[in-house]
């Protein structure tokens, strides 16, 4: 994944790659990784459907540019990004 603009591309099960748009990131000291949020790119173009929002642990390599995703693995971090989330979406609304 390519870290630092906004637009990542996405690898999925079928080997198929998919641009994405990043809508956050962040860091858990508890977990000691970083998270990335995002969703396909003209997904937000047709009003009438939920965006589906995906989200991947994050190892930044050395020179910061290309990381690793990963798979989420627990519920305890599940429970962290929905959180992180919900309070993104808050402040996107004041």
């Amino acid at each position: 994944m390519n870290h630092g603009d906004n637009n990542i591309t996405v690898i999925d099960e079928e080997g198929n790659e998919q641009l994405c748009e990043v809508l956050f990131t962040f860091d858990s000291e508890e977990f000691g990784k970083s998270y990335v949020l995002y969703y396909p790119v003209g997904a937000d173009e047709n009003d009438d459907e939920e965006i589906e929002i995906h989200a991947s642990a994050f190892s930044p390599s050395e020179d910061s540019k290309d990381g690793e995703l990963q798979p989420i693995e627990t519920e305890e971090e599940w429970d962290l990004i929905e959180e992180m989330l919900n309070t993104f979406l808050d402040e996107q609304e004041d």
